[in-house]
Order: C-alpha cells, then structure tokens, then sequence
C-alpha cells in the first residue's frame, strides 16, 4: 500500500542476504581467510594468556563468527577470544576450564537481557579516560606476562608486582634459545605491521607483476601472526628431528571439535562438589565486570568501523549477538568472546563486503580443530608470547596522558586511578574509576554555571537544566548578589538554557521568591521552555512572573522600578563551581 513502511526485519541477515552480490563473494572469501590466518594462533596465544589449555582458544573462536553472520549489524566486526577478555577470564576462572565456560554462559545470559531491556546506554556511563586507563594498564600487564615465555622462565606468579620481581631476580636463568626467538618473533611482527602501514595501493594500471607483488606482500603482512608461527614451527621441528630442543613447545593439543553439551553447574572438588552458587559467588564481580567489558568492546569498535565506512549499527542488537554468541559458545566450550579490534581491522582492510566474511573464519577454525592440532605440537611457546605482545602494545595509548592535561586536566584522575589500580585488581581499577567519573558527572549536576549580570535588576543565567543538588548553590548564588548589591536588586532568572527541573527545584525556587520578598524584592522568569513551564505552573507559585524573552523582562521589570530598560550591565562575574 503506498505511504506504508515495510516493518524492519527482525534477523540482520534478512536485510543484505537478498540483495547478495556475485561480485562480492571473492571479498567476502579473501577477508574470511585472511582473518581465519589471524585467528588460529591468536586462539592459541589466548588461551595461554587466560591460563587455559590452549584447544580453549579454539573452542572459542568459531561459534561467534557464525553467530554474528546472522545477528550482526556491522560487516566489519568479528566474535573471538581477545587479549582483554583472556586477561579478565584469568582473573575470574582461575585457570580452571569449567569456570572458563560457565563464565561465557552467565555473561551471555546477562547480555542477551540487557539487548532485550535495551540497556545498551549504561555503557555510555564508562568514561572515555577509564576505557584508556584499563586498556593501557592491560597492555602493560599482558605483555610483562609473556615476557616469561620470551625468556624461557618457569614457575613465574601471575600477580603483576611479583610477576615482575621474580621476572628481574630470576632473569639469570634466561633459556637463550627462547629469548633469541622471542625476539626474533617480536622484530618480524613489528616489521610485518611497519611495511604494511606503509604499503602503496597498486593501481588497476599497474603492470601485472607489480599488482601480483603487492599481492604477495600484503598477504604477508595481514596473515603475518600465521607466517611467523609457522616460521618458528619449522625452526623448532628441525632441531626435534636433530635429536635437541632448546625450545619450549606448546604440547600436545586434542585433536577433534568440542562435544556439544551445556556448561556444567557444578564442580568435582576432592573433598566433595562445588555447586553451582559456590561457583558464582568464586566469580564474584567478575560476573559484572565481564559481561559489560565485552559489550563496551564490541559496541567501541562496530561504532569506530561503521562510521568509517558510512553505515549505521543497532547497539542492542549488537548486544543480543554478542550474548547469543557466549551462550551459545558455551556449549562447545568456549570462554568468554568480544569483538576484536585487530581481527575487525583485517577484515575491513580485506574489502569485506558482508557479515559473511565470518563463515569462512569459523570454518578454517573448524578445519584447524579436525586436522592440524597435532602440528601446534611443535609451536614453541616464544613465538605465542610474540604474537600477543605484538597484538597488545598498540592498546598503550601514551598521547591520552599529553591531551587530557591539555584538554581537561581533571579527567587525568579517573584516568591514572584506573590505570594505578588495575595493576593491583582489574576489578578496582574499573569500579574505581568509573565511580569517579560519576562523583565527577554528578559535581556538574550539584554545581552549575550561574552567570549573574548586574543592572537595575539582577539577570541570574544558569548554564544547564537545574536538579536538586544544585538548589542551594542557585539560592546561595542569588541572594549573595540581589541582597549585597547597593540598592539591592530584584532578580530575573533566565531559564534559556534550563530544559529540566524536579520537584525539589520548586520547592528551592518558592523558598528564594519569599526570602525575596522579604526584602522588598521580586523574583521573576523568562525564556521557560514548554516543559520546565508546565512543572512551574503547575506548582501554582505564589506571584508567579513569566517574560517571553530577557528583553521583554528587562523593558517591564525597568518600567515598574522607574529605571531605563537599557540601563547596561555594570559587571558579568561567575558563580559556578563548574569543573574546567
């Protein structure tokens, strides 16, 4: 029927698949590949670095990309297992893989209901400085805890302040073979990443050959993780077949997919069962902490890609794919799963064209888990450390520091409290400063700009909509000038920027109009917005004077005083409070 809108589809997959292109199923094959070639090793060194057996990165990184191919709403963005959320399951799983799951299962339980609930804007409340502060200290912390594996140390505590004093008093015990490939590993990533920011686009007039080069390199350097794990691979097989290992090796990984079966409620304990409410108070915060790191992740980075590549996302139903992804990945074992940033990138920068880009991912995972787990065997732990510290020190952001004290010197304090503590617990560290940045938030809601302007009559200005904690700082600023000015001075309260107010703003605003008046003087408004109007007449004050405009306020209130309404302002001072 014409003038009707169709209802929108309540699968994503519905509104692209249709309309599918031949044109771009190469893309979608190459940037599935080419982020598959990132995903396998990048599985293994995660669940290394969440201090699970290393099939657990795998189990983890498929369900996702199939999940999101229907669910998802952006076409950059891949599901998996991330160097943040492997840090955070270390902390709340402890190493143990039934915790590890159990986790994925009740955080995409609680992110499913916050996708239905539309509770998407309470990330919103996670500042932009406590973000940089976690991720800067988790880039520091995951890659102080691989410098074990660099160096060939056993036996290292993964608390931060001991992992590094045992690191420093123990690093006489360097195994050489570990450390030369370990930085052999970290150079060839960097150089890697290096040559590929800086690689020319080969025009289409370009010579044949010179198209096949640049090919060949930029192949290189996106699947640069999967060259150099297998790299050193190769290099620690050919001293095995030599009859000497001066390498660490990865071990023995299952071969085979994950059984398909519900994360286990409960957990065989030597002296008896650890129940199901046991296991969730083990998990504590965590349980919080988790679930809101993963949406925070994802939401960041669909938002940063889609607006690069000019199209519109839907933050709950990105949450409602997240949260199916964890349920769902619970039960093929995997540990909790977010968007990744880097992963998200390869797959921007190989053209994808659509969220199908991740069925070709899930599938070489798939393939890896069936055929190839026994040749991780000869993976030598150094080069997985390499390929996590490569993927974290990025997340580092030192410029934040230089242009938050250039910009607002105030957000350095949930800034460097977020970064401080989560050396100490990841978890104190984001409670702590997202509180400040509430305390911060809601100082600016106590305590408001207040522009007070000097005349016949006093002009009162707030420069924001007007709450209860801010009603004794409007009295206190009013009647500070009206009642010490020389004759005292009625007031005008010029509300053309106030757009709310409560309850207890009114009965603040009646008290002021009789003190006021008891001192001979008026308290009148202008420039009320319909709603902040409404709520004010409502209330029936007692003498209640509304002026269209300042000027029209300006002209009668003078009028009535027997003064010039263009009398000019003698003095503009600011009572405020307000944070700069």
């Amino acid at each position: 029927m014409a003038g009707c809108r169709c209802p929108r589809p309540a699968l994503p997959i519905v509104r692209w698949l249709p309309r599918y292109s031949r044109a771009w199923l190469p893309l979608d094959l190459l940037a599935g590949l080419a982020v598959g070639l990132t995903a396998v090793p990048q599985a293994l060194a995660y669940a290394e670095l969440a201090g699970l057996p290393l099939q657990y990165g795998l189990y983890s990184s498929f369900m996702g990309c199939f999940v999101y191919c229907f669910l998802g709403t952006a076409k950059d963005v891949t599901l998996g297992p991330t160097a943040i959320m492997s840090l955070l399951v270390s902390s709340y799983a402890f190493h143990q893989p039934v915790y590890a799951v159990l986790l994925a299962f009740l955080s995409g339980c609680i992110q499913l209901a916050m996708g239905l609930l539309h509770l998407g804007f309470l990330l919103d409340f996670i500042s932009c400085p406590v973000i940089k502060g976690f991720t800067s200290a988790a880039s520091i912390t995951i890659s102080f805890n691989q410098i074990k594996n660099i160096l060939g140390l056993q036996g290292i505590p993964r608390q931060f302040f001991l992992q590094v004093y045992e690191t420093l008093r123990r690093i006489g015990e360097t195994r050489a073979g570990d450390a030369v490939l370990g930085l052999t590993c970290l150079a060839a990533l960097a150089g890697l990443r290096a040559m590929k920011s800086r690689l020319p686009r080969a025009a289409p007039a370009e010579p044949l050959a010179v198209r096949i080069s640049y090919l060949i390199v930029w192949i290189s350097a996106t699947a640069r993780n999967a060259l150099v794990v297998l790299f050193a691979g190769l290099v620690a097989y050919s001293f095995q077949v030599m009859g000497s290992q001066p390498f660490r090796l990865t071990g023995s990984i299952p071969q085979g997919l994950p059984a398909l079966r519900p994360p286990r409620f409960s957990l065989a304990a030597p002296n008896g069962t650890v129940p199901f409410l046991s296991m969730v108070q083990d998990m504590g915060v965590g349980l919080a902490v988790v679930p809101l790191m993963g949406l925070l992740e994802t939401v960041a980075i669909a938002k940063a890609f889609a607006s690069q590549n000019g199209y519109r996302i839907d933050p709950n139903q990105e949450l409602l794919a997240l949260g199916v992804s964890n349920v769902l990945g619970s039960f093929v074992s995997s540990y909790p799963i977010t968007g990744s940033f880097g992963r998200t990138a390869v797959n921007a920068q190989s053209g994808v064209c659509t969220p199908a880009g991740g069925l070709v991912t899930g599938a070489l995972v798939l393939l890896s888990l069936a055929y190839l787990t026994s040749l991780f065997y000869y993976i030598p732990k150094a080069a997985l450390a390499a390929v996590i510290i490569s993927a974290v020190v990025p997340m580092f952001d030192a410029g934040i520091f230089r242009t938050l004290w250039r910009v607002k010197r105030l957000d350095l304090v949930p800034l460097c409290v977020t970064f401080l503590l989560c050396f100490w617990e990841i978890q104190y560290g984001i409670v702590a400063g997202v509180l400040l940045s509430g305390i911060l938030l809601l100082y600016s809601i106590a305590r408001p700009p207040i522009k007070v302007s000097e005349g016949i009559v006093l002009r009162v200005q707030p420069g924001s909509s007007l709450h209860f904690p801010a009603v004794e700082h409007l009295r206190s600023a009013v009647c500070s000038r009206a009642l010490a000015a020389s004759p005292p001075r009625s007031v005008i309260l010029d509300c053309c920027h106030v757009s709310s107010i409560d309850y207890t703003v009114v009965l603040g605003l009646a008290e002021l109009q009789q003190e006021l008046r008891r001192h001979g003087l008026s308290l009148a408004f202008c420039g009320l917005k319909e709603p902040v109007l409404q709520v004010l007449l409502s209330a029936e004050l007692e003498g209640f004077q509304h002026f269209p405009s300042w000027e029209e306020a300006a002209q009668c209130k003078g009028a009535e005083l027997g003064g010039s309404s263009a009398e000019p302002f003698t003095s503009t001072a600011e009572s405020t409070g307000l944070i700069q």
